[in-house]
């Protein structure tokens, strides 16, 4: 079945997070926007045909958890990640940022020090800061055109003190799919010094030919006893809207804490459709992925190719895994506010602003691929366009 990652799909007046704020957002209601990590594809035919089902009832009633969504989890995972869950690991989130907050808030206090590799996905800082704890930033190394990781101030961090690590895995926006030994080197140093990680993995299953995401606690029990696992099918399937994400916690008293919070703050009822969207979408959306994963990585081929001829000043961190693009546009701006205008007023095109992500992300712009290739290939053409004629006037 041959899925058709080109069809134009009008999002707007949908209520659309991405597509309906341009003005309130940009100043400008014909950005294209290219931001915000939201597809625009039609999920999998059997998830949109579940839920049509579901709907067919009329009565949309509480709903809790049937075996058949924890069969569905975890033979995904065994069959696309080689990981062995056991279902009673498994619980629950309305998605994957709430779920971070509440670890935090369930395993550290007011004062303490989490870690986090900057640049990396804004949430992270709003999760740390915002329940009143204190960022401990362990920037990233730029080597060879990707990111590493600083091990030796990472062992540092750990050793004085830090409570956890928000682990990015694969990185965003970085697009890094981290290998085996990097992960061990990141549990053997927290199982060392008894800091817990918590592994946002949400863009697990997005992961480029010649790559291969492993899940931080299927390499050994060690590091699944002081793990929590972050995933959700809304980045691989384009179901974000409807708030459904997983929780894989191996240590029974980590997950009791969590569970415990979870019913604290009445999240633990489930979402009507979200259920049957996850389970559809892990039981029968093998196909689906693979046909888009060629598919993007005909888009990133495609941007790749423009940038080279049309932009070479602008240097792109190639990407091992999840749909963002990250590119130093340094040597046009490194202020944030210029390369706004340049984006919003010359160009008309909206990608992610750097400086977000953290300081080291001034004069980055991070580009969201998952959208029809003419939509991107528009895009790419409109910043292009305003880059060239920056650079001009200078």
């Amino acid at each position: 079945m041959k899925y058709d990652f080109d069809k134009m799909i009008d999002r707007r007046g949908t209520s659309s997070y991405k597509w309906d704020q341009s003005e309130k957002l940009f100043g400008n209601p014909d950005v294209l926007p290219l931001w915000v990590a939201d597809m625009d594809f039609e999920a999998p035919r059997e998830v949109t045909e579940a839920i049509k089902k579901r709907a067919e009832q009329g009565i949309y009633g509480y709903t809790f958890r049937p075996e058949s969504y924890y069969e569905a989890v975890s033979g995904w995972l065994s069959r696309r990640h080689g990981w062995k869950v056991e279902h009673d690991w498994i619980t629950s989130s309305p998605g994957v940022v709430p779920a971070l907050s509440m670890i935090v808030m369930a395993n550290t206090e007011p004062g303490d020090r989490i870690i986090l590799q900057s640049p990396v996905y804004y949430p992270f800082y709003d999760v740390i800061q915002m329940n009143g704890r204190v960022v401990v930033d362990n920037p990233l190394l730029r080597k060879d055109g990707r990111y590493t990781i600083d091990f030796e101030l990472l062992e540092r961090q750990a050793a004085e003190g830090a409570k956890l690590l928000l682990l990015c895995s694969p990185h965003n926006p970085g697009g890094r799919v981290w290998t085996r030994e990097e992960l061990t080197r990141i549990g053997d140093i927290c199982v060392r010094h008894g800091v817990l990680v918590i592994a946002d993995e949400i863009h697990h299953d997005l992961v480029f030919r010649g790559h291969h995401h492993i899940p931080f606690a299927s390499i050994s029990d060690a590091f699944a006893q002081i793990s929590f696992t972050c995933i959700a099918t809304s980045k691989t399937f384009n179901l974000a809207g409807l708030q459904a994400a997983s929780v894989i916690i191996p240590n029974d008293e980590l997950r009791r804490k969590y569970n415990a919070l979870l019913k604290a703050l009445s999240l633990h009822m489930e979402s009507y459709f979200g259920l049957t969207a996850v389970e559809s979408a892990y039981t029968y959306g093998d196909e689906w992925l693979e046909q888009l994963l060629d598919y993007l990585e005909g888009n990133l081929n495609a941007m790749l190719d423009f940038m080279k001829t049309e932009l070479p000043e602008i240097k792109v961190m190639k990407p091992e895994g999840t749909y963002m693009v990250w590119m130093d546009c340094r040597a046009i701006s490194d202020r944030p506010e210029v390369l706004k205008k340049l984006m919003f007023e010359q160009a008309g095109v909206a990608f992610s602003e750097g400086s977000v992500f953290g300081r080291q992300g001034a004069g980055w712009l991070r580009v969201n691929l998952a959208c029809p290739r003419s939509i991107l290939t528009e895009g790419l053409e409109r910043f292009g366009r305003a880059v060239r004629a920056c650079l001009a006037e200078r």
